[in-house]
């Protein structure tokens, strides 16, 4: 199934049943008064967090959902039934905006996450409820208020903890496939990635991470180039992002140095607050050149960057460096979510 990241919806919470004006008549009781009942509340509509989901292509499908409307009362004070709730399962990571104007209503991140997103209507009072000393026999009672009608806008971002960035072929699929069970399609052509992929990094027993595999980016990707920003977004909830560099391009084709600054511009131009990430370079295809050139290439790009943080080389088809580097990113996470629990507890 391709990976749908975006769904447009409308949810419809159901009304409040009317109140009831009723009067008592039985054999024997000259003086009876009133007895309508109070209308049933509406249902209302929940987003739950279903963590067996990964995509939103049920929506393309389905797109109105209402809740339950509530019964009308009725004599002898029975009140109406409510209406029966209606819950939605979604992703999680899926975040719902209010789709006229943008608000941000809500973010599933969690499994059984629930997120209110239209309230049900409320029940209408009978004319039992206005009677008084003065006011011995009311003919009056209220309508059930309409439940609420909203139109969503979902999106859904993937949870993982590392995401890989880089240009079309630089071998983010073949690392993915080289450290996880996860199989995305790999060939010697761009964009052979047109949707995320998730591959979970077994370092040892008990001990892994999420990796997310993006599309590859271009020049002009924060503006719709390529396969424009649409992805980009994927990785604003990963906790530390690996920037491959293809250090052995076809002759003519492209430039290291010249590929890793596309990308770095486009992060900015996206999000400076993503640009300011914690990110780790990684040279991949090393088993392409001799060690002597991979040391040239390393050193050019290092200071064409001024990087003097985190460097690793790789192969990903043969698998070269990527213990070191899923070792050191499973202990980097660890540190991350210890760091994490100890301000938790702190505030």
């Amino acid at each position: 199934m391709k990976f749908v990241d975006e769904a447009s919806l409308s949810v419809i919470a159901g009304n409040g049943g009317s109140g009831c004006v009723s009067f008592r008549r039985e054999k024997y009781v000259p003086r009876g008064g009133p007895d309508g009942g109070d209308g049933g509340n509406g249902g209302s509509v929940f987003l739950v967090g279903r963590a067996g989901l990964s995509t939103l292509a049920d929506f393309r499908v389905t797109r109105k959902f209402k809740a339950g409307t509530g019964e009308g009362g009725a004599g002898r004070n029975r009140s109406g039934k409510s209406g029966d709730d209606l819950t939605v399962a979604v992703p999680c990571g899926t975040r719902v905006y209010e789709r006229d104007t943008g608000e941000l209503i809500g973010d599933i991140t969690g499994d059984q996450q629930q997120l209110l997103v239209a309230a049900g209507g409320h029940g209408g009072k009978g004319n039992a409820r206005f009677k008084s000393s003065t006011n011995r026999a009311p003919r009056r009672s209220t309508p059930g208020t309409p439940g609420e009608r909203r139109p969503l806008h979902l999106e859904l971002n993937v949870l993982a903890d590392t995401g890989l960035l880089g240009m079309p072929n630089a071998g983010k699929s073949t690392l993915i496939r080289a450290v996880s069970a996860a199989r995305p399609k790999v060939a010697d052509y761009p964009f052979t990635t047109l949707y995320p992929n998730l591959g979970v990094v077994a370092v040892e027993a008990y001990r892994s991470f999420v990796m997310a595999d993006v599309p590859g980016l271009i020049g002009g990707a924060a503006d719709g180039a390529g396969l424009g920003s649409r992805f980009l977004k994927h990785l604003d909830r990963t906790r530390l992002l690996l920037h491959l560099v293809d250090i052995a391009p076809a002759p003519g084709t492209s430039d290291p140095v010249d590929d890793a600054k596309a990308i770095l511009a486009e992060l900015e131009r996206f999000s400076p607050e993503l640009a300011q990430r914690e990110r780790w370079w990684v040279l991949n295809k090393i088993d392409l050149l001799s060690e002597a050139e991979v040391a040239a290439a390393e050193q050019r790009l290092t200071e064409a960057l001024a990087w003097s943080g985190p460097l690793y080389r790789i192969s990903g088809l043969t698998g070269e460096g990527t213990t070191r580097l899923t070792g050191d990113l499973m202990n980097r996470i660890e540190e991350l979510d210890a760091a994490a629990t100890s301000d938790d507890q702190n505030t």
